[in-house]
């Protein structure tokens, strides 16, 4: 088979997730292009090849281009990635859109985003739709610790996509290599769900931490996370099998027991006794798990899906309830049965 020619990507976004997949696809010797959303962002990191804001201490190789000129990376870009907070993912869609034109060899959007708009509940790759019509959309997520990527340690992640095919193997194999190898699938819904609500779990895992509960209380939770997570993804229209996966069960465990960490950290405060307003305001990076939390719960009590640990998370995010008191409405539901796994044989 011959080999494949680089492709050119524009990665949208210069956070920590941005940086470390344009360092990764530069070291993959692919054509990547960082874009900033602010001038003196880019100037900074051309002048330091370093993204001391979001990603102190990893050099930038050499063959990646910085810049803040957003037309520029579109015009040659064959992929763009978005990389944002989800409250500011439409704002940045609106803002590509009136630099497409000359844009005439894009083929794919990928969302790094991991949490749903706040008051449509929409996930990534349909707000992506609404302002990209006719193009192909996808969301590449899995146990990413951003450090680690860009510092060349092994991670593997899941590509799903609108319209799986010839273009989005041809991308599988760009991104693939020794220190990061993708998967694809045609579950984007169940992708995205199981990206978003890790994030809702993690928080609550951060809870058993400040609680300082014991490991007993938070392999139990991260448990009945998962049906949970199941629960909920399937009722919305996402495949089961898929929460098993890189997506669901294998970001599930990472958010939820790795130090770096944001939201499994601000769930440790908020158990530990910091009032949730106060660990919020002024922060540089963004606890995705506190909106999400929002925007789900709203999803689940509009489609009547039983969510419990999500509505305790919500009621002490959102509601003042304490950390202790959420504890003991979940150990004093109504005894069940277990459910069974779908991939045990009965």
């Amino acid at each position: 088979m011959p080999e494949q020619r680089p492709l050119h990507f524009a990665v949208i976004g210069a956070g920590a997730w941005g940086t470390a997949v344009a360092v990764h696809l530069a070291r993959r010797q692919q054509h990547a292009t960082l874009v900033t959303r602010r001038p003196e962002h880019a100037v900074t990191m051309q002048l330091a090849r370093e993204n001391r804001d979001y990603l102190p201490g990893i050099k930038l190789p050499e063959a990646l281009t910085v810049t803040s000129d957003l037309h520029a990376a579109l015009l040659d870009a064959e992929v763009a990635l978005i990389a944002s907070p989800s409250h500011a993912l439409r704002e940045w869609c609106q803002r590509i859109n009136t630099e497409l034109v000359g844009a005439t060899r894009l083929q794919l959007f990928i969302s790094l985003v991991k949490g749903l708009e706040v008051g449509t509940q929409l996930r990534p790759s349909e707000v992506m739709a609404q302002a990209f019509p006719g193009v192909n959309v996808a969301t590449l997520t899995g146990p990413t610790n951003a450090a680690e990527v860009a510092q060349g340690l092994p991670a593997a992640v899941v590509l799903a996509a609108t319209k799986p095919g010839d273009f989005v193997d041809q991308v599988q194999a760009a991104m693939s290599g020794s220190t990061m190898r993708l998967y694809t699938s045609d579950d984007l819904a169940g992708a995205e769900y199981g990206a978003c609500l890790k994030n809702i779990y993690a928080i609550a895992a951060g809870f058993c931490d400040g609680l300082k509960l014991g490991d007993n209380a938070k392999a139990s939770l991260i448990t009945r996370a998962l049906t949970e997570m199941v629960r909920v993804g399937e009722t919305l229209g996402a495949k089961k099998e898929t929460f098993y996966g890189l997506s669901g069960f294998g970001d599930l465990v990472a958010t939820c027991h790795g130090p770096w960490s944001r939201n499994r950290e601000f769930g440790e405060k908020v158990g530990a006794g910091h009032p949730v307003a106060e660990l919020l305001v002024g922060r540089r990076t963004v606890v995705e798990g506190y909106r999400t939390t929002q925007a789900l719960h709203e999803l689940c009590v509009q489609k009547g899906i039983p969510a419990p640990i999500l509505n305790e998370v919500h009621a002490i995010l959102y509601q003042s309830k304490k950390p202790l008191d959420a504890l003991m409405a979940l150990m004093t539901r109504e005894l069940k049965r277990e459910t069974v796994s779908p991939f045990v044989k009965k």
